[in-house]
């Protein structure tokens, strides 16, 4: 069975909120940062390792077997915090949800930071100096720093896709070209409604 890639939902973000205030309470910004990066590494790994990502989700693994291996696993190989964090959500039933869970929490650290995270696609690959332009813009534009992960979409025309938390901005040349189309067709259509009228008139006379 696979972790579950979905939204953050209510219980998600109680989870990341839990552990949130406990990275805060106990280590400020460098804590709550720290926890995390790991906990993103931690799902980086899930979902490139099938196996590994089958141990988080899998029903057929006990609680109590679960536990043993996470203790195997993870002692002094990251943060202790983090390790009891994965040790209450198998405790919970909730392993196979981390992905909901992460993004809740990540999201929750750019927020208290002023950061938002912002993806870019691109049709071709952008170079340093062109990302730290799109960067700029957007700072300046969203009033908060912004974190930009550059994206190369081949099945773009052209133009720019900036993805903001759920949110899609589409400024793509496809995107463009199909509302270009669309005001076409309802232009058309218009037109072939004023005709149809003014020719009924006419024949009414």
């Amino acid at each position: 069975m696979p972790l579950i890639e979905s939204p953050p939902d209510a219980l998600a973000n109680i989870y990341a909120r839990s552990i949130l205030e406990l990275a805060e309470a106990d280590g400020g910004r460098e804590r709550m940062e720290l926890v995390m990066a790991q906990l993103e590494d931690i799902l980086d790994l899930a979902r490139a390792d099938r196996r590994f990502g089958e141990f988080f989700a899998s029903q057929v693994l006990s609680t109590a077997e679960r536990r043993k291996s996470i203790r195997a696993i993870f002692t002094d190989r990251c943060d202790d915090l983090v390790m009891r964090f994965l040790l209450v959500l198998n405790e919970k039933g909730r392993l196979g949800h981390l992905p909901a869970i992460v993004a809740a929490y990540d999201a929750m650290v750019q927020e208290q930071f002023g950061r938002i995270e912002v993806d870019v696609f691109t049709a071709a690959p952008l170079d340093v100096t062109e990302i730290d332009k799109v960067k700029d813009r957007l700072s300046a534009i969203l009033k908060k720093d912004v974190v930009v992960h550059p994206y190369t979409d081949e099945s773009m025309l052209g133009g720019v896709k900036f993805r903001i938390g759920d949110q899609l901005v589409d400024a793509s040349l496809a995107s463009r070209l199909r509302r270009m189309r669309d005001r076409i067709q309802d232009a058309g259509g218009a037109t072939l409604r004023a005709n149809a009228k003014r020719i009924l008139n006419e024949s009414n006379e």
